[in-house]
């Protein structure tokens, strides 16, 4: 399958999946959290961005690999550029764009925002985070945030396209050693909270 450019449009008008997609790359036994319960913890939150640009003529976003930090339970992994809400941010569109800006240098003013997704609690970090897909007209040059980021992946989106329903389980140490859905792809190995969303992201491309 191919997408035009009316994939943009397209994007906005579907029905989000919700759980059902997060669940078929959720961890073992982790459990489905109400907003109440989530609240109950008192989370941080944050926002993460699927930004599209066209390459080469096909739709790709970015993934960044993250930097070893000691103090970050997330360090090391493949990870959507995004960060923790700041007071100034208007709302979650915001943190979106500005945290995609200084992590991976996209210029901020040439990304729009499409549609927000079905927002995710991570336990282990305590982040209540809201995904967006966006958009940049222009072509991106990417700068890294070295203290956030160590290597751009740049995916096509078509690569999603087939995604399977019963996904590839591994056994990571970045995982505590217990074995978990992944996305395997080139060799990049992306799990957790990145895949959940990427696998909603899946199923709105399905739908098109």
């Amino acid at each position: 399958m191919s997408f035009g450019k009316d994939l943009l449009r397209k994007i906005k008008s579907i029905e989000l999946p919700g759980e059902n997609a997060h669940g078929i790359f959720s961890p073992p036994l982790r459990p489905v959290f109400t907003y109440e319960e989530v609240l109950a913890y008192n989370p941080k939150f944050a926002a993460v961005n699927i930004v599209l640009y066209l390459k080469n003529n096909e739709w790709h976003f970015p993934l960044i690999q993250r930097t070893i930090n000691e103090h970050d339970r997330h360090s090391g992994q493949i990870s959507l550029p995004g960060g923790k809400r700041e007071e100034r941010d208007e709302d979650f569109a915001e943190t979106a764009i500005r945290e995609t800006s200084e992590e991976i240098g996209i210029e901020k003013n040439y990304v729009k925002i499409i549609r927000d997704m079905s927002p995710i609690y991570i336990p282990p970090s305590n982040f209540y985070v809201y995904p967006y897909i966006s958009y940049t007209k222009k072509n991106p040059e990417f700068i890294l945030q070295q203290s956030e980021a160590v290597e751009i992946i740049e995916f096509p989106i078509t690569s999603f396209l087939n995604l399977p329903d019963k996904p590839e389980i591994m056994v990571l140490p970045s995982a505590g050693g217990n074995k978990v859905p992944v996305i395997n792809f080139n060799g990049y190995i992306i799990w957790g909270a990145t895949a959940m969303i990427l696998s909603e992201f899946s199923q709105l491309l399905k739908k098109m």
